[in-house]
C-alpha cells in the first residue's frame, strides 16, 4: 500500500495572493496543484536556509527525548528532523515566517489510530487550533508528514470507542481526516516557509520575489496560462 493510497494527499495552507486564492484560513489544495520540488534539493542539511544557528541544547534535549521513546516501539526520528530541531535559527524558521501565527510545539508520540505499530508526532500547530502538522512514522522506517483539523486527542477519542478498537465508520473517518502532505520533514519546511514567505510578497507587494520564489509562483501562473 503506498503512502497515497492510505491517506488523502493534500497541502495545507492559505492563499498566494492573486496566484491562489483561499476560501478561509487555510485550504486543502490538491497535492498534485502544488509546485513540484526536486527532491534532489533535500539532503536533511537545510543547505537552502542558510546560516542554522547555534545549536539549541534545548532543541537536543528534545530529539533525544522522544528518540528514547521512539525507541521501546522500534521507530526513530528522521535525520532532517532532529537536525532541525538541534539548531535555534531552524527551530525558529517555522514560527517566526508563518502569516496565520503557527507556533512549534512538539508533543510526545501518541500511536497512530488506523494502522498498528506506527506513531504520530505532532511538531507544529496554528494557534487557534485549526490545523496540526504531525511525523509519521512507520515500522517499516517509512516517514511522511501527514496535517489534521482535529487535535490527535480526538482521534485517540474515536480509538478507544468499543473496548480500544474501533469501528469500521470510525476507522473510515480517522483515515479520511488525516493529510499526507510532505514526503520528508525537510520538504515540508521548505514549502511552508517559501509559501509564508510568498504570502507577503503576493499580498503586501513589499518586495520583488528573488528567483526561487519567481520559480514557484511561475508554477501557477502557467496553469491559469
Amino acid at each position: 500500500m503506498t503512502t497515497a493510497s492510505r491517506f488523502p494527499a493534500a497541502w495545507c495552507a492559505t492563499d498566494l495572493g492573486e496566484y491562489r486564492p483561499c476560501s478561509a484560513t487555510y485550504e486543502n489544495y490538491s497535492y498534485d496543484s502544488v509546485p513540484p520540488l526536486d527532491p534532489a534539493r533535500f539532503d536533511g542539511t537545510f543547505a537552502w536556509f542558510g546560516d542554522p544557528g547555534p545549536e539549541s541544547k534545548e532543541g537536543a534535549a528534545t530529539a533525544d527525548e522522544l528518540d528514547r521513546v521512539l525507541a521501546d516501539e522500534g521507530l526513530r526520528l528522521p535525520r532532517d528532523f532532529v537536525r532541525f530541531l538541534s539548531y535555534e535559527g531552524l527551530r525558529q524558521a517555522l514560527d517566526q515566517v508563518s502569516v496565520t501565527a503557527c507556533y512549534l510545539d512538539v508533543a510526545k508520540p501518541v500511536p497512530s489510530p488506523v494502522e498498528r505499530g506506527a506513531y504520530l508526532v505532532t511538531f507544529l500547530r496554528d494557534q487557534q487550533d485549526c490545523a496540526f502538522w504531525h511525523l509519521y512514522l512507520r515500522p517499516s522506517g517509512e516517514t511522511f508528514v501527514v496535517h489534521t483539523f482535529e487535535p490527535l486527542e480526538r482521534f485517540e477519542l474515536f480509538a478507544a470507542r468499543n473496548g480500544g478498537e474501533p469501528s469500521a465508520a470510525d476507522l473510515e473517518h480517522m483515515t479520511q481526516a488525516i493529510f499526507w502532505c510532505a514526503p520528508t520533514f525537510e520538504e515540508f519546511a521548505f514549502r511552508f516557509w517559501i509559501e509564508n514567505r510568498l504570502w507577503y510578497v503576493t499580498n503586501e507587494r513589499h518586495r520583488e520575489p528573488d528567483p526561487v520564489e519567481r520559480a514557484y509562483l511561475d508554477h501557477y501562473a502557467t496553469q491559469k496560462g
